[in-house]
């Protein structure tokens, strides 16, 4: 039996600086997170467990042989997990999209709108999930608000809007932050006999983008004092610990700490820590880059390239964007890193992927506006009509193999050595099975064991 070496280093996590951080700084930060009120939810411990298992081949795999020469490439398992791993988080962005492209958004224009929060409203939406929905809610009803008496002063009557939103707690330096990208078509839907008509609008002005932020404000924080949550509560257990640790942390900007003024930027308003963006936008006909932009929207909170192991021992990440002082990259230990991805983790059941208006699934419309299952890329121009057949059939979702090839630009199933194609051998999950294959190969066949907690928990942190 043979294997190809480079395919099975490709899929293994060892040695990376997340894995070897997580193997052994975990039973530390749950020994830490015990003596912090209700402890480390089990969620949070889960996933980080269930990381160190992904991509493992002493914790099962798939054999996969080339009909040709027989090669054989051995696959790992995945944990699936959508707070930890970066490979599963990436995964699981490429599907979202491949959905969202191909069998819900429709060839139309379409804008993104992003709105972020203060800080102490960041804490609210954090430890209520429900009320940050209802947040949700209270802003895109001022956006469709908005786009229903735009499209009432071009003359068009009793046009509708939806949306596709994604909800992101973290930012790009691994702060803590909730806050919303809604991809809204530029432009409304009207009805007609047997189907609908898309109806584009001109680009919302500056002064339109500042006015709906200070309604989105004054309804947000209104619906907030209503329901008691201002002022908020302390942490309840050691993930919040760590999520208003998180939110506490500023990033030092200059020397004497003051941040710079933000640059004025075209459709943009700020106003007492809210933030508005509505100058992204998409041609009807760019759907690679709509996909792109529903990766990010959809994308998982670390990127593993972006980390790197520093001579001191230390874990450095390095920010998209340099300060204004010129400083590229933010250092953590490994204890330290553990803490901030946990605040990062999402709770399960909730739903990260929104959908309001015409595209919510009860909406009367979106029968007649998604595309058709399997059916060819259509370039439909912004004032064509869109398609007035239901869609009837279901396809399936992308394959594990097909998702390989788009994440990772590896495709399992061709073979480098002559060409051919490879296909499933079988899928090996009983342990003795997968021990005595690894054996035989040389290969390791047990997991690399955790390290144990390291002396008295310390609380400097909190």
């Amino acid at each position: 039996m043979g294997t190809h070496g480079w395919a099975y280093r490709r899929r293994q996590p060892e040695g990376t600086v997340l894995y070897e951080a997580v193997r052994d700084n975990l039973a530390t930060l749950l020994a830490e997170a015990s003596e912090v009120g209700r402890g480390m939810p089990r969620y949070v411990e889960r996933d980080f467990a269930r990381y160190l298992e992904c991509g493992v081949l002493a914790h099962g795999f798939a054999r996969v042989r080339c009909e040709s020469c027989k090669d054989e490439l051995l696959v790992a398992f995945s944990c699936k997990g959508r707070g930890v791993c970066p490979s599963c988080n990436a995964k699981r962005a490429h599907v979202t999209a491949v959905h969202l492209v191909e069998r819900v958004l429709p060839h139309v224009p379409y804008r993104q709108w992003t709105l972020s929060f203060p800080h102490r409203v960041r804490w609210v939406l954090l430890k209520d999930v429900g009320l940050l929905s209802d947040v949700l809610t209270v802003f895109l009803r001022a956006v469709f608000a908005l786009q229903r008496r735009r499209a009432r002063r071009q003359g068009m009557r009793g046009g509708q809007v939806g949306a596709v939103s994604f909800i992101q707690f973290f930012g790009s330096a691994l702060q803590v932050t909730p806050h919303f990208h809604s991809l809204v078509p530029d432009g409304v839907f009207v009805p007609r006999e047997g189907g609908v008509r898309f109806e584009a609008l001109p680009p919302p002005t500056q002064g339109e983008v500042e006015q709906l932020l200070r309604v989105v404000r004054h309804r947000a924080l209104r619906l907030l004092e209503k329901r008691g949550a201002l002022p908020a509560q302390g942490p309840e257990d050691a993930l919040q610990a760590y999520q208003a640790h998180s939110l506490q942390q500023r990033l030092r900007w200059t020397e004497v700490d003051v941040r710079p003024p933000p640059r004025k930027q075209p459709r943009c308003a700020l106003l007492e820590g809210f933030s508005l963006h509505a100058n992204t936008h998409l041609h009807a006909n760019d759907r690679q880059g709509l996909e792109r932009l529903c990766r990010y929207g959809a994308r998982g909170a670390l990127a593993l390239e972006r980390l790197a192991r520093m001579e001191d021992g230390r874990i450095a990440y390095r920010m998209k964007r340099p300060l204004p002082d010129g400083t590229t990259h933010l250092l953590f230990t490994g204890l330290e890193l553990l803490r901030r991805v946990a605040s990062l983790v999402p709770a399960p059941r909730a739903n990260l992927t929104r959908f309001h208006g015409v595209f919510a699934p009860g909406a009367q419309l979106r029968p007649f506006l998604v595309p058709q299952a399997g059916a060819e890329e259509r370039s439909v121009a912004p004032q064509a009509a869109a398609s007035t057949e239901p869609m009837k059939e279901k396809t399936p979702r992308v394959d594990w193999a097909e998702l390989l090839r788009r994440t990772f630009a590896l495709d399992v199933f061709a073979c480098p050595r002559c060409g051919g194609r490879r296909k499933v051998l079988a899928y090996v999950t009983a342990p003795a099975g997968v021990r005595s294959i690894l054996e035989h190969l040389g290969l390791p066949s047990q997991a690399l064991k955790r390290a144990p907690a390291r002396g008295p928990p310390q609380q400097a942190w909190c």
